[in-house]
């Protein structure tokens, strides 16, 4: 099963939506997400969140609060999406707004466990999140073509097929990642801990 969260941050690209909607494909919406994925004409399956910033009364009864403060509410929904059993989750709505909710939204993907495929779109780049617990992660990259790996938990990384490889090098949050390059074929990723892999659309 694929499903997609519509967070409540600046409307996606045309480009963007077009890419990840889907007949079939159920769209839930992150607490106000939702009511910016309905003026967009999309058509949202069901509201998830605390629930503070979504027009409630516009929902009827597809709507389910997910109490507690103690994590966002995209990683609630997340975590609520693989217990029902979506593999794979496209994650749209995610930039602009505060810089502490931008990076909020690379941590839900640390909060959520294995189990699922999560993609995060942005305006011409995805966040893919890569997982110790799902095996590797092979992307296909044109020569030259940039990509970057942040390790949201410290431990050791192999990547091989790229211009610049590691081979169970320890790897921490910080920007030794940023900006690798292809050789033009499959490259292959892993980690001891949850990486965030950003590349083209």
């Amino acid at each position: 099963m694929r499903a997609v969260l519509w967070c409540n941050g600046s409307p996606p690209p045309t480009m963007v939506i077009d890419s990840v909607i889907t007949n079939g494909v159920p769209v839930f919406g992150v607490d106000g997400g939702a009511d910016i994925a309905e003026e967009l004409g999309i058509e949202v399956t069901e509201v998830l969140g605390d629930l503070d910033s979504a027009i409630v009364e516009r929902w009827g009864g597809r709507s389910l609060e997910l109490p507690g403060q103690t994590t966002s509410d995209l990683a609630k929904s997340l975590v609520l999406l693989i217990e029902r059993g979506a593999k794979e989750i496209d994650v749209v709505g995610i930039d602009g707004g505060e810089a502490d909710h931008v990076l909020a939204n690379w941590a839900a993907m640390l909060d959520a466990p294995a189990g699922a495929i999560i993609r995060m779109h942005h305006e011409s780049r995805i966040t893919t999140r890569v997982h110790p617990e799902e095996g590797e992660f092979f992307l296909e990259i044109g020569i030259g073509e940039s990509f970057s790996i942040f390790a949201l938990e410290p431990g050791k990384v192999w990547i091989s097929g790229a211009k610049w490889e590691m081979d169970g090098e320890f790897l921490a949050f910080s920007s030794r990642g940023l900006h690798n390059e292809g050789n033009g074929g499959t490259v292959s990723i892993r980690g001891e801990g949850v990486l965030a892999v950003i590349s083209g659309c």
